[in-house]
């Protein structure tokens, strides 16, 4: 069975994995970390990649490329294998301070928050990205599917 398998150390996004089964292809289990940083952290990361030196809500660092509704085999990716024998798709920093302001800000709670920037960071790896309006519609229908499959809804 395909997984999509989790690395975060302070947060169960368990059910959020699970929720994005279905939405991928792919003939191997894939995985990804998730990391909690504070505001000058990723600020700092921000400078570094993106020359934006300003704090944001969440950063995501793709390993693949090419891949967004294409079949991810691993024979294509054989240097992204990792330890466990999962295919690492890439890494997500999220800001905590930034995502507790978006919770109060928007009104609904710090879960639906971290769950809403993970999966928009999940998006980014698979391929997905918001600079065309087209796109932008396509990964925000992405994102509120998933969320709804566990739950999770603005309000």
């Amino acid at each position: 069975m395909i997984t999509l398998n989790i690395y975060c150390d302070e947060f169960n996004f368990s059910p959020l994995a699970d929720a994005f089964l279905g939405e991928f292809k792919s003939n191997a289990p894939l995985a990804l970390e998730i990391i909690f940083c504070e505001e000058e952290e990723i600020k700092e990361l921000n400078a570094q990649n993106r020359n934006i030196n300003a704090v944001t809500d969440v950063l995501s660092f793709p390993t693949l490329d090419g891949i967004k509704g294409e079949e991810i085999k691993a024979e294509n990716f054989p240097f992204d294998i990792d330890e466990n024998g999962n295919l690492f798709i890439g890494s997500i920093a999220i800001c905590v301070q930034r995502a507790k302001q978006q919770a109060e800000e928007y009104g609904h709670s710090y879960n639906r928050e971290l769950h809403y920037l993970a999966a928009h960071g999940i998006c980014h790896l698979l391929g997905y990205d918001h600079m065309q309006d087209d796109e932008k519609a396509e990964m925000r229908a992405l994102e509120e599917k998933v969320l709804a499959k566990i739950n999770i809804t603005r309000f």
